[in-house]
């Protein structure tokens, strides 16, 4: 199992982050890695009634099974939400069994309209995936005023920009 997961930590459509994941699943692409894409939006919206302590249907395993188990590696896209990170990601990682995530390696990169690039979520969800014995990459990539720096087609508006992304994404494959 050599497998990256982009994960879109939100189930808001047509999200910023979205956008973003796009953008690292290019840089990955074209790295030749194997990798897939997965959004909270394909989530079930019955997940804290039917998900959560133990309770699994059919479509939450199937999304376990074919994107948490076969991946060893994952990339965070966070949006900012109220100084950290979306409820939505935590109801998540909580109905998947810790099991899962242990031993497996993660990237983060925080999305912001704001000027900290979701420093504290990102900091945060550092906290909680190092309680499920996580490895986190110390290089955490803030990316401030997302709706400035991104145009509708995926695309950073400065060359600087997928620069950075580039050599973040270049060391967590190394890491």
């Amino acid at each position: 199992m050599n497998k990256i997961l982009i994960i879109t930590c939100t189930n808001r459509p047509d999200s910023y982050s979205k956008k973003v994941s796009k953008i690292y699943a290019n840089i990955l692409k074209n790295s030749n890695v194997d990798f897939d894409e997965f959004s909270l939006e394909e989530i079930p919206s019955t997940i804290i009634k039917d998900e959560l302590y133990g309770n699994r249907s059919d479509g939450f395993e199937i999304i376990i099974d074919k994107y948490i188990r076969k991946s060893n590696k994952f990339i965070f896209v966070i949006p900012e939400y109220n100084g950290g990170f979306p409820g939505v990601l935590k109801v998540f990682i909580d109905a998947v069994h810790p099991r899962e995530w242990t031993n497996k390696k993660a990237c983060l990169v925080g999305v912001s309209s704001g000027r900290a690039g979701n420093l504290r979520g990102m900091d945060h969800l550092t906290g909680v995936l190092h309680y499920l014995k996580m490895n986190v990459y110390y290089n955490k990539l803030p990316i401030s005023l997302i709706d400035k720096v991104l145009t509708d087609d995926h695309q950073f508006t400065l060359a600087e920009q997928l620069r950075i992304c580039e050599m973040q994404v270049n060391g967590f494959l190394e890491y």
